[in-house]
């Protein structure tokens, strides 16, 4: 037989104390910030091979411009590989990144598809 066990409250019996204060919630991601993920997590999957690689630029989540500049990096980062290595280009991957998508303002202004968060 299955007892189900149902508990009123959190709180002892009888205590004036109330509901645990709320964290606040994280703010959202800038354009910069979301540009900068995007691309540092795609070209870090095509540099170390990753199955998920040849998705297209709609499926990664990019717009038409940060395509252009996930492209750029990737092809920057495959030249450090083949001088460095791979963690050499990783870390070449992450730096550009983050200072393409600063440059361009999170790269979002030419795609077609793209709308701001609500």
């Amino acid at each position: 037989m299955l007892t189900v066990v149902v508990l009123a409250g959190c709180g002892a019996s009888g205590s004036a104390a109330g509901p645990a204060p709320r964290s606040p919630s994280p703010s959202p991601d800038s354009p910069v910030q979301l540009c900068t993920r995007l691309i540092s997590y795609w070209a870090e999957q095509d540099i170390i091979g990753s199955k998920w690689a040849g998705l297209d630029w709609e499926q990664k989540g990019l717009s038409n411009e940060q395509f252009g500049l996930f492209d750029d990096i990737v092809q920057e980062a495959r030249g450090e590989q083949r001088r460095h290595g791979t963690d050499a280009a990783l870390d070449l991957v992450r730096r550009r990144s983050a200072e393409r998508c600063k440059a361009a303002n999170g790269a979002t202004h030419s795609s077609e598809n793209w709308r701001p968060p609500s």
